[in-house]
């Protein structure tokens, strides 16, 4: 389309003209020709109608025809670039294809041509205008001289009337006439007269013809005639018709076309060149059958976008003729008997169509795809079976061919059909682009169940059909045969070469689960990609001979197989690959091998490219819990961390530019290794997916670094990888659920962002500008514009480890006045503006208090259901006198003396807070007032109050445990058996396992207690289950003090923080509601919490850290202390000794959280990284479960960008207290300790199976976190899924106690 014709000009100028009419007005009213020239300049800008304009929509055509192909292929170079080591990042690859496009050869010729066509445009403009004057003058004079005479001028014209077309109606007689005069019998001058009548007549009425049948024969006598003349003649009334009408007229042409091309074929049998002979297309024969080819192939590419309109049997006839055209295939042999090879309609249509685009479009709607693929099965196998046989004779023929491949792809890359273009084609130029053509059908039919149903499929010279892997295989060999150049000097002609053309298949299928689960997902499929990975790492040169680019598709293959739930099961699982040692191993095995010993080579940009593309394709399995397993022995992070300090260091070395300067020749490689450690940073930050990922990247030293590369995309809203279908909420929520992670998020400036995102969509609106109408008032209490805001937060506070981290010991600003301009920062003064309002300044500071309190209000009531949290913000800020003073003053004092309370948002909201921080207890224990009004004279019936007690309303009765057969039977066993027997502890579980699931399932808290020592009794006196020495409380000289003589030295313990204090009231009255306790058991419960913070930090690590949880002891209360102390009811001196001997069992260091914290137990990187082991580990192996267990819910956490380990981190840290019913947290920890550590894990497992169904609901509704943070668990009991936590004892026991044991493997 660069070449413009003299109708191109034509039009251009009549376009040009009414533009220039458009703005005639505009033109005049400019001051000067400067003014008016100014004006035109900047049209775009200054007129909304701009693109509305004919001549820009035609410029715009005329600019995709010059360049789209050059646009597409570096878009392309560009995503091929992008699948290898180095992601250049999205941002500037608009800006690298714009330059590319502009410094092309087809930009400069399309400019000039423009330029020149528009001098001759705007000069015949000019010379119109003049003799438009002239006339008008003229005319002017004319007019004013017959109106001087009376005389009445008609100024009517019939110009634009129908029958100044080029063709008039011709009668069916004529038409006859014309259909006899085209007999072959005529002489040629006849038919020549006669297609020169047709041409002008309508082509409705030449297909309404009675004799349209004989004229359809001689019409296609005329296409076979050797006369130039009659072919075009009647190829031109084709191109016509086709241009002009609608399908049901054209689809009789194009059927005519195609039936007269097939016979065309089968008859004159042109023969294949041969040897060194060449084709000629200029050659008369040749020449007529490719104009027809092409007129025919820019049909099938125009007509799906027009055919669904019309009934099916018009598309089923022009797919039919055209695949009953394709379908000529000749027999031939190229053996010793051999035989003449003819031209076949795909070896042209593979030269105007090389890939293949009429039958992607043909096949991108179902509409179209099932009638060809209906067709292909029942009638044109045949077809599919020539375009394989293509696949396969090009792949066999690659040792002839050799190094001819680049230059025969470069060759039809670049060529083009036209008189100006080469007309001579070799016998393998001809093959290769039908090689090119028949591997493009088959890559877009491949996509489809129905096109992967005709294999397998008979091909000449085997004896078994071809099966769809058979056809893979072949595939990816012929990509290892094809000599690639080296990366960075790929050209425009490489996207032809065959490893381009693989890949693009391979991509595809790549791409669509269900397709790689059936032509991808196999070992055979595996084995052949990695021959030359495991050829490099025997040492021996690789036969094939693939090169770094090679590799890097290979690479790119293997991402994305593994980033499928099929892919990775068959990487990690399958040991039917042979290793480099000769032994079976799996396929993770192997890259994860060849991935290390690339990273421990030097920097060069060849071997960086292929280790980034390695790396890529070990971080779709290294970023879940079952890859992360698999591969953790290997060290991946360390190898990675090393190389990213190399190439820190390279960094640094780089000069800085300076400006003016000339560019320095070694600036592309600085911009690699730029690339490169960027690369590297990406994947380890990807160990930060998963939970024990986590706790690997915090040990390598550089996860500041990479939560602050983390923020950088997030905030440009970019996606992790092309392999993950959601952004990186997912890896946000899972970096801030621990202190480590919590600090780097607020390091690299994340928590700023949100808070300041968060209050310019609460205080400032979606635009500072002027409002006309003021803003709706929002219905709901947190409106849809900060919803994103307040989830983000929420997923910032939801561990407690997260809120000691932002919030411990930070005091409140508290000032004495605000600037309404002033903007928090941080969460500390977010606290202070919404939530701690307690003065008219902070009131007065908000442009819209109620709301925005009440925002702040709903952040509280997320935060307090921690715990920890509630007890850290209750000691630091004293909430609870705040919200009971806003109480006080939400009241109206009548005559009486009596208080009513104000009912409005606020203070109901405050009614809820005050309820869930003073109560405590599980579903059936505690009752949480409502949010919202109801309907009738009672609209608030739960009772306010402003001052302490909490009222008894909010308390429903302990109902008394009764005695059952359960109990019965379980104390039984524990009077007549001793804990000494060798086989006690089998009995035990056995005997636990039938009492808990019998009809009943219920066992007292008082046997419970019972069963809990004795097994505790059992389990430390066998040195075999005890991982840890069992601790002992010393005097100050280091001198181990009896168990018996604590509660003499109390006097040394030290006193009990205000948090702790806190948490001491708060188990008291829960154990006061559940009348386990009497009154004086206080003193009893802070001794036991002070001698256990006094037994646990004498075992503290001695080492340093900038963590606030790490700075002293333990920083929350001990939940699991309080847990045990109501257990055995306030008896403190049964449960120190249970305590003391339970501190040595492996079930502690995961039921305790304070058991291992910064323990000399553990690891030292693992005891100095502030994570807690119930979310490195436990956490950790519940994601893993789930995903295979519960993949329903899995799903709903990773749409919601949550993730399973937060909210297990919050049962798990405060022993399901506010969660589940006392009997329940006493069974979950009987469970534990009896069945074993790992039930932790199948007890959160069995908790979300048993949510499963609210957990889709709202995660549906986008309040995932909020319900399951604030909402106990309903209807779970332990004793119902007892047994599916057996089952899943017998599947994973293996893998997850045999973990749990080597992470305190080092303490014994």
């Amino acid at each position: 389309m660069s070449q413009l014709s003299a109708e191109d000009e034509a039009e251009l100028e009549t376009l040009l003209r009414r533009m220039l009419k458009s703005v005639k007005e505009r033109i005049r009213g400019a001051p000067s020709v400067e003014c008016a020239e100014e004006l035109l300049l900047h049209l775009e800008e200054t007129d909304q109608n701009f693109h509305n304009y004919e001549l820009v929509k035609y410029l715009r055509r005329y600019i995709d025809g010059a360049l789209g192909m050059v646009i597409e292929e570096e878009t392309e170079g560009c995503a091929r670039m992008e699948g290898q080591a180095i992601a250049w990042g999205q941002d500037t690859q608009v800006h690298d294809v714009t330059r590319r496009a502009r410094d092309s050869a087809e930009y400069k010729h399309m400019m000039q041509t423009l330029k020149n066509t528009m001098m001759v445009v705007v000069e015949s403009l000019i010379n119109k205008f003049e003799e438009d004057q002239l006339k008008k003058e003229e005319m002017h004079r004319r007019s004013h001289r017959e109106q001087l005479d009376g005389h009445y001028m008609d100024n009517c014209s019939d110009s634009d009337s129908s029958f100044s077309q080029s063709y008039g109606f011709m009668k069916q007689e004529q038409l006859q006439a014309v259909t006899g005069k085209l007999d072959q019998a005529q002489p040629k001058e006849v038919r020549r007269e006669a297609l020169q009548v047709l041409c002008a007549a309508p082509p409705s009425d030449v297909l309404a013809c009675e004799s349209w049948s004989s004229l359809r024969r001689s019409l296609s006598a005329a296409l076979a005639d050797p006369d130039p003349e009659l072919s075009e003649k009647v190829l031109r009334f084709f191109a016509k018709t086709f241009s002009s009408s609608p399908l049901n007229i054209t689809r009789e042409i194009y059927t005519s076309l195609a039936k007269s091309l097939e016979s065309d074929f089968l008859v004159q049998k042109l023969s294949f060149p041969s040897g060194s002979a060449v084709l000629d297309i200029n050659r008369p024969e040749v020449a007529r059958l490719l104009k027809q080819m092409r007129l025919l192939n820019d049909f099938q590419q125009e007509v799906p976008a027009f055919w669904i309109r019309h009934p099916e049997k018009y598309m089923e006839e022009i797919i039919e003729s055209t695949l009953s055209l394709l379908a000529v295939q000749f027999e031939y042999s190229s053996g010793p008997q051999r035989t003449e090879r003819f031209l076949e309609p795909g070896h042209l249509i593979a030269l105007l169509d090389i890939r293949a685009t009429w039958f992607k479009k043909w096949m991108h709607g179902y509409y179209s795809r099932t009638v060809v693929l209906r067709l292909l099965e029942r009638k044109y196998r045949s077809l599919i079976g020539g375009a394989v046989q293509q696949c396969v004779h090009f792949q066999e023929s690659r040792a002839d061919i050799g190094g001819q491949v680049a230059d025969m792809a470069r060759v039809m890359g670049q060529q083009q059909i036209g008189a100006a273009q080469r007309t001579l084609y070799t016998a393998r130029e001809l093959e290769y682009a039908h090689f090119a053509h028949s591997l493009s059908v088959l890559g877009r039919l491949l996509m489809y169940a129905q096109g992967r149903r005709l294999f397998p499929i008979k091909v000449k010279k085997r004896k078994e059909p071809l099966s769809l892997m058979d056809l893979i295989v072949i595939l990816i060999r012929t990509m290892y045969r094809d000599p690639k150049p080296q990366l960075g000097t790929l050209s425009h002609a490489d996207a032809l070469s065959p490893s381009s053309l693989v890949m693009e298949v391979l991509r595809t299928l790549g791409d669509r689960t269900d397709c790689a689960d059936e032509c991808l997902h196999c070992r055979d499929i595996v084995e052949t990609l990695l021959s030359p990975v495991v050829a490099s790492l025997r040492g021996t040169q690789v036969t094939v001979g693939p090169q770094d680019a090679t590799l890097v598709h290979v690479a790119d293959i293997l991402a994305r197989m593994a980033a499928t739930e099929r892919g990775l099961s068959l990487f990690l699982y399958d040991k039917g690959l042979v290793s480099a040692d000769g032994e079976s191993t799996s396929a993770a095995h192997v890259i994860v091998r060849f991935t290390q010993r690339l990273l421990a080579c030097e920097w060069e940009l060849g071997a960086a490219h292929v280790a980034g593309a390695f790396i890529f394709t070990c971080r779709q399995m290294y970023n879940t819990c079952e890859g992360l397993h698999a591969l953790r022995a290997y060290g991946l992070h360390d190898c990675i961390a090393r190389a990213w300090r190399k190439a820190s260091s390279l960094v640094e070395r780089i000069p800085t530019p300076v400006p003016g300067a000339s560019p320095d020749p070694s600036s592309q490689e600085a911009q690699s290794i730029l690339a490169w450690e960027e690369t590297l940073l990406d994947s380890l930050l990807n160990f930060a997916a998963t939970p024990k990922g986590f706790l690997l990247l915090q040990q390598t030293g550089a996860i500041h670094e990479c939560v602050s590369y983390m923020f950088t995309r997030f905030t440009k809203k970019l996606q992790v990888s092309r392999c993950e279908k959601f952004g990186y909420g997912v890896m946000v929520t899972q970096v801030a659920t621990t202190a480590p992670g919590i600090a780097a998020l607020q390091s690299s400036g994340f928590v700023q962002a949100i808070v300041v995102d968060l209050w310019s969509a609460l205080e400032c609106g979606p635009e500072d500008v002027r409002v006309v109408q003021p803003r709706p008032t929002p219905m709901d209490p947190i409106d849809r514009s900060c919803r994103k805001s307040f989830l983000a937060l929420v997923n910032l506070l939801y561990s407690s480890y997260a809120v000691w981290e932002l919030l411990g010991q930070q005091q409140l600003p508290d000032k004495a006045q605000y600037s309404l301009r002033e903007m928090p920062t941080s969460i500390i003064h977010l606290i202070d503006r919404l939530i701690m309002i307690n003065s008219d300044a902070k009131i007065h500071s908000l442009f819209n208090y109620e709301q925005s309190h009440t925002f702040g209000l709903r952040l509280l009531s997320m935060m307090i259901c921690s715990l920890d949290s509630l007890l850290l913000l209750e000691s630091q800020y004293r909430v609870s006198e705040m919200l009971l003073q806003g109480q006080k003053d939400n009241t109206v004092a009548p005559s009486t003396g009596g208080e009513d309370f104000i009912i409005d948002g606020l203070s109901v909201e405050r009614n809820h807070i005050l309820v869930r921080m003073l109560a405590v207890g599980g579903p059936n224990e505690r009752r949480l007032p409502p949010r919202a009004l109801q309907k009738g004279n009672d609209p608030y019936p739960w009772k306010m109050f402003s001052s302490f007690p909490l009222p008894k309303c909010y308390f429903p009765e302990a109902l008394k445990t009764p005695y059952t057969k359960q109990d019965s039977e379980m104390s039984a066993f524990l009077t007549s058996t001793t804990p000494a027997d060798r086989d006690w502890m089998v009995c035990c579980r056995g005997m636990y396992s039938k009492v808990m699931t019998s009809k009943s399932g219920f066992v007292t808290e008082n046997v419970l207690a019972d069963l809990l020592e004795k097994t505790v009794l059992h389990l430390s006196a066998s040195t075999a289950d005890c991982f840890f020495p069992v601790a002992e409380v010393k005097d100050p000289t280091g001198v181990p003090v009896p168990a018996h003589s604590v509660a003499a030295n109390s006097a040394a313990c030290q006193s009990l923080s205000p948090l702790e204090q806190l948490g001491v009231q708060i188990t008291l009255r829960y154990g006061e509601h559940l009348k386990l306790l009497d009154g004086d058991s206080e003193a009893d419960l802070c001794f036991l919490v002070q001698s256990c913070r006094s037994l646990l930090s004498q075992q503290r690590a001695q080492g340093l850290s900038q963590l606030y949880c790490l700075r002293e002891h333990f920083p929350g209360h001990d939940w699991f202390v309080s847990t045990v102390f109501l257990l055995l009811r306030g008896d403190g001196k049964r449960a120190w000794d249970l305590l003391r001997r339970l501190s040595g069992l492996l079930a502690s260091a995961f039921l305790w959280p304070s058991r291992l914290h910064d323990s000399v137990h553990l690891p030292a990187e693992v005891a100095q990284s502030g994570i807690p082991l119930t979310y490195s580990c436990t956490a950790h192996y519940v994601e893993m479960l789930l995903k295979t267990e519960v993949p329903l819910v899995s799903s709903a956490f990773r749409m919601s960008g949550f993730t399973p380990s937060q909210i297990c981190l919050q049962w798990l840290s405060q022993c399901f207290w506010n969660y589940l019913d006392w009997p329940e947290i006493c069974q979950y920890v009987c469970t534990t300790v009896v069945m074993g550590a790992d039930y932790q894990v199948y007890m959160c497992v069995a908790v979300l199976k048993h949510l499963q169904q609210p957990v889709l609901q709202h995660a549906q509704t986008q309040d995932l976190q909020v319900f399951l943070k604030e909402e106990p668990i309903q209807g779970f009991r332990v004793s119902d899924h007892l047994e599916y936590m057996e089952g899943l004892e017998r599947r994973y026991r293996a893998m997850v106690l045999t973990d749990m044991k080597s992470v305190v493997s080092k303490a014994t």
